[in-house]
């Protein structure tokens, strides 16, 4: 009983690490991307609206689409993009066949800001490549790990209702 109850033990301790290294994985990148555009003298943009017009990506698609894509916990998104197309980065529209329904499009202004998160994501991608930080495990299995988890998240959920 003790050695299923201390693997039991060991298995929580090391999924609550992992849930916490997340969190501060993704406080940090909203680091990094505050970090890039005030370099870039860019202090008009949020590290969270940045991110929204990067996971847009050229598509166009519903709001409620673009809440799927990305990691806007603790941000208002409709207020983002209230704001994004304010400032010009997001173009809007009704929907021709639902009016409730709004399609949303990066401007040119909004491509290139995702060009500027594309090429930071590229050089950071490359920097941790030459450091050996990706090559063990590599992060095609660290993600595929992370997608498992996801898919039981997903299962727990339904569950419930």
């Amino acid at each position: 009983m003790g050695e299923v109850s201390d693997k039991a033990s060991e298995n929580a301790e090391a999924y609550m690490q992992t849930l916490q290294l997340l969190e501060r994985l993704h406080r940090r990148l909203l680091d990094l991307i505050k970090d890039e555009f005030e370099r870039l003298g860019r202090q008009d943009l949020t590290p969270v609206q940045a991110l929204i017009l990067y996971n847009l990506g050229e598509d166009e698609v519903s709001a409620g689409e673009l809440r799927s894509r990305g990691m806007y916990q603790g941000s208002n998104v409709s207020y983002n993009l209230k704001k994004l197309v304010t400032m010009g980065y997001i173009h809007h529209e009704r929907c021709d066949l639902d009016r409730r329904s709004v399609r949303i499009r990066l401007t040119d202004e909004g491509l290139r800001i995702r060009h500027i998160m594309r090429e930071m994501f590229i050089r950071h991608a490359e920097g941790l490549h030459q450091s050996g930080i990706l090559s063990e495990p590599p992060l095609v299995r660290v993600n595929q790990q992370f997608r498992h988890i996801d898919a039981f998240w997903a299962e727990r959920i339904r569950y419930i209702y």
